[in-house]
């Protein structure tokens, strides 16, 4: 048996890679940026061969970091950005075009047709929320408008996946095309009560059944590395799950009623409500966390396509800081933000909003406003943003929140997390191991392979790093929220009332 596992997460800015020990301890670590595309306004892509080729460069920059060979690790767990959509040629493993990544809204016209014809039954029967966010939406575009597309598939020969399923089918020489049940939740075709792909929504959306990949359990045998894909060596695949779910179990997020949110370039809250399937209440998602040993733990969900990403426009669009640390520290040297509010919606506003004509706003803004200001609106606009999705999590279930444990690149500041325990009225714990999303991934691979006997027993290895109490009084608390909901109805349709004179 292997001395450790490899766990790895692609996210949309990048790859990271974690090599773990028995003891859950974080030995290395190997990071890989992949970037973005916008080639038009509202349209997000990625490249799927750069996917693959920063992740084979985050797993071997872990290796050298460890001063280990590849033969010394046990089994791999894969992690994911959720509903970014690649297709490719079956008989070559070329992907066709790029991928069309979660944030894009190309779908929009679609989703809004499929919420007017069938929305409740939809969602009653997925546990999702019809966003141009979806997977099934992104793949009935490419079925209708790409002629690369609609070639392999009159041939026989197109596959379908999440970026889950395109590393695995490289990882393994495409000798395996699946995906787990996490990731197929999201995806707004897969039946929420019977985990299979649901053939009503595949007829009306046109998706052949053959071009899906097999579901299976998040901690399974997926089959094994090809030498000339893993650095020389066979390793079992034997975890995979979506990025949030695998960021909760990274967080020891096991028991019903444990919660994180996540700040990366959106911000994910996830509630662990234990084995019964939950309808969703308005705005808010039900997914399989994550399925291990016959068992199914299912969650509740809430959005915001855009968090830490306010930060990097803070830094690229605007040239106003050098990076987030940057913008923390700007944060921290203001008393206040002077009056300003700044609402994110770059591509629209989430939970429990959902309105894609908004458009990001600051407001508040005089002669006055410093770029500590605008860096510490930034900052307080994701923590109001997930106060958001607290209070419609609240509304929609009751099982309590007594503790937010918070990941994500931007979660390294502590100016961002004791705000949000002071707008929310609850504790925020940050754990030692940021990269929680790889982590979790790590965990279901250990536990299929044996390596761990349970997740009860990884989760108890969950070390915290620091925990930042609330210290606000519901008076100041309220006064400042109130503002935020003010900035967000003032925000709130501005793509639909405002024509585009970009050109003019």
């Amino acid at each position: 048996m292997g001395r450790y596992v490899l766990g790895v997460d692609q996210s949309t800015s990048g790859t990271t890679a974690l090599i773990v020990d028995r003891g859950v301890r974080v030995l290395a670590r190997g990071q890989a940026p992949v970037p973005r595309y916008r080639p038009r306004p509202g349209w997000v892509e990625q490249d799927p061969a750069e996917i693959w080729a920063a992740t084979q460069r985050a797993m071997r920059l872990a290796l050298q970091d460890a001063r280990i060979p590849p033969d010394e690790i046990e089994a791999i767990g894969l992690s994911n950005q959720r509903e970014t959509t690649v297709v490719w040629d079956r008989e070559t493993g070329e992907p066709v075009g790029r991928a069309i990544g979660w944030q894009d809204r190309r779908t929009q016209a679609l989703c809004d047709r499929l919420s007017a014809e069938c929305g409740p039954e939809v969602e009653a029967r997925t546990g999702q929320i019809i966003l141009p966010n979806s997977a099934a939406t992104k793949l009935h575009w490419l079925i209708e408008n790409d002629r690369g597309v609609q070639r392999l598939l009159a041939a026989g020969r197109l596959l379908y996946g999440t970026v889950d399923s395109w590393l695995l089918w490289n990882l393994t020489g495409g000798r395996t095309h699946a995906t787990d049940c996490s990731n197929a939740s999201v995806t707004l075709l897969l039946n929420a009560h019977t985990l299979a792909w649901d053939e009503p929504l595949l007829e009306w959306l046109g998706i052949p059944r053959a071009v899906l990949p097999q579901v299976r359990a998040s901690a399974d045998p997926f089959g094994t590395t090809d030498p000339d894909r893993f650095f020389g060596e066979r390793v079992p695949v034997a975890g995979m799950v979506g990025d949030q779910q695998a960021a909760l179990l990274g967080q020891g997020g096991i028991r019903t009623g444990m919660a994180k949110n996540s700040y990366g370039s959106g911000a994910f809250l996830l509630m662990n409500l234990g084995q019964e399937f939950t309808p969703p209440s308005p705005g808010l998602f039900s997914p399989v966390l994550w399925a291990v040993d016959g068992a199914v733990s299912y969650g509740l969900e809430a959005m915001a396509d855009v968090a830490g990403a306010a930060l990097r426009w803070l830094q690229e669009g605007l040239g106003l800081v050098r990076d987030s640390a940057e913008a923390a520290m700007l944060a921290e040297r203001v008393e206040d933000t002077g009056g300003v509010y700044f609402v994110p919606s770059f591509v629209g506003t989430g939970a429990p909003h959902y309105d894609t004509l908004a458009r990001g706003s600051m407001f508040g803004i005089t002669e006055r406003t410093t770029r500590g200001h605008i860096a510490r609106a930034a900052l307080e606009g994701m923590a109001y943003q997930t106060r958001d999705a607290v209070d419609l999590m609240r509304a929609g279930t009751t099982v309590p929140m007594d503790v937010l444990r918070a990941d994500g690149g931007a979660a390294r500041s502590d100016f961002l997390l004791q705000f949000q325990a002071d707008i929310l009225g609850v504790p925020v714990e940050r754990p030692q191991v940021m990269e929680t999303a790889a982590l979790g991934a790590a965990v279901l691979a250990g536990v299929q392979v044996g390596f761990w006997d349970s997740l009860e027993e990884t989760a108890g290895h969950w070390t915290l790093g620091r925990r930042f109490e609330p210290r606000w009084p519901d008076s100041r608390r309220d006064a400042a929220y109130a503002g935020w909901l003010e900035a967000v109805e003032r925000s709130a349709g501005w793509g639909a009332t405002r024509p585009d004179r970009s050109a003019s």
